[in-house]
This record gives C-alpha cells, sequence and structure tokens, in this order.
C-alpha cells in the first residue's frame, strides 16, 4: 500500500536511494544524471525537514554529487562504506583491500569475453552490469558466485537489477541509516527509506525496526519494505506535496 501523506509529521527524517528511485536507471552508470527539477526537489524537502534528508547509494560519494551537482547533502556511498554527516564530515569504514584486489584480476578481460556487460570499478566495490546484455545474466551471476568463493568470507554476492555487486563485508545501507540516526538533525525522528532493488532491503530492515516507514519503487510487493510506490514520477508528485502542504506536529 502507499504511504499515506496524513501520516507525515515534522519529525520525519528522509533516506533515499538514487538509481531506480529518485532518477531513472540509466543504460550505463555514467549516463545517469537528475534534472534540475529534481534537485530543486531536493533542496526544498532538504528545507522544509531541517536538513534531515541523506542520500543513501551504491555509487560513491563523489558520484552522487556529481549526477546532483551543485546539491551537496549527507550521504552515504558505496552501500555504507563511506559516509558524509549533515555537517559535512567524512567517515570511511576499514575495508580489507586483498579480496576486492584479486576480485578484480578475476574480471580482468570479461568484457571481451561477454560483449555489452560492463565492469564498474568503484574502489572498494566492483559491480558487473548486464543490462547492454541481459543474455548474459546466468553467465556473470556464476563468475560472482565463484569470486566470492574463492574469497572464502572476504567478499559478498550483492544482487541487483541488472547487475551484480562485489563487496567485502560490514558497512551496509542499514548500518549508515542507523548512524546517521544518532546524529543531528536526525536524531529522534521517524526515519523513511525509500528504494527500489534488493540492494536496498538492508535500509528497508533498518527503518522497519526502527518503527518508520519503508517504501519499495515498483509495481510489486517483494522483500521488506511495507508500502509500495509506482515509480520515481510517484515519488516525486509525493515529495512535492510534502514540501507544498501544512504536515503534522512533532509526534
Amino acid at each position: 500500500m502507499a504511504l499515506a501523506i496524513s501520516l507525515v509529521g515534522e519529525d520525519w527524517a528522509f533516506f533515499m536511494d538514487v538509481d531506480g528511485t529518485l532518477i531513472e536507471i540509466a543504460p550505463t552508470p555514467a549516463k545517469a544524471k537528475a534534472t534540475p527539477e529534481t534537485i530543486g526537489l531536493l533542496e526544498r524537502l532538504n528545507l522544509r525537514f531541517g536538513g534531515a534528508v541523506a542520500l543513501v547509494s551504491g555509487r560513491p560519494i563523489a558520484g552522487i554529487d556529481q549526477i546532483f551537482d551543485p546539491l551537496k547533502l549527507p550521504a552515504a556511498g558505496l552501500h555504507g562504506i563511506e559516509r558524509r554527516t549533515s555537517q559535512g564530515k567524512f567517515v570511511r569504514a576499514t575495508v580489507q583491500h586483498k579480496a576486492i584486489d584479486e576480485a578484480r584480476a578475476a574480471l580482468n578481460g570479461i568484457e571481451h569475453g561477454l560483449p555489452g556487460v560492463l565492469i564498474e570499478d568503484k574502489g572498494d566495490t566492483i559491480a558487473i552490469h548486464y543490462r547492454l546484455a541481459p543474455h548474459f545474466e546466468e553467465a556473470v551471476m556464476t563468475e560472482a558466485r565463484k569470486i566470492v568463493l574463492r574469497a572464502e568470507g572476504g567478499l559478498e554476492l550483492l544482487p541487483g537489477k541488472m547487475l551484480a555487486e562485489l563487496r567485502p563485508p560490514g558497512p551496509n545501507k542499514g548500518s549508515a541509516v542507523a548512524d546517521f540516526m544518532a546524529e543531528a538533525p536526525f536524531e529522534g525522528r521517524k526515519p523513511i527509506f525509500i528504494g527500489d532493488d534488493t540492494t536496498d532491503e538492508d535500509g528497508f530492515h533498518a527503518v522497519n525496526n526502527l518503527g518508520g516507514y519503508s517504501i519499495r519503487i515498483g509495481h510489486e510487493r517483494v522483500g521488506s519494505a511495507k508500502h509500495l510506490m509506482r515509480d520515481a514520477a510517484h515519488l516525486h508528485a509525493f515529495l512535492t506535496m510534502l514540501v507544498t502542504r501544512p504536515v503534522h506536529g512533532r509526534t
């Protein structure tokens, strides 16, 4: 079910995924961009809710900033490995690089053997995209599972929409939400996490456990999100209502 506008209070804190949520998924990561209207909407939302708006993405923070330039919101990148607080402080988890370096070597040349498959090397994580070659899904997933198995606990496989991501165990979108919620201006608020994919499940779980609201963007009720919103356009309409209508006082 969709989340009713009548539930919204002044004490909400917003955590939102980027690709497939605030913006449509592009054919390749480099082609993703936010419209000026989307950037302006986020700026207004951030002002309306006292700065308690954060972007939580698999992209690095530098990539998030590029998409939403010149707006720089609190953000968690690389599924929680790195985080920028509302005060602009940059926090980065300690990551063991041996397993990801070995994965990088194992994937060297895979794009030649699987035309259309794209390797997105983010440094601490690596995403294998097959959006342009969906017929290679099985081959990509098989190779990713082999790499994780060889890593013997040093890597996790995070499947997403037309991609397989290899990441070190540890921080995730849920832990990023928890870290934000321990800081001003998020502390003491009711969290809402909005995402579209299995890569957002950690965020959904986190806000559910905190008594907040979880919203999945899409047409199907799958996973742990309690609410459903059809697409990015419906999300934008919802956020527009939030910044233009009065909302309840603190709960």
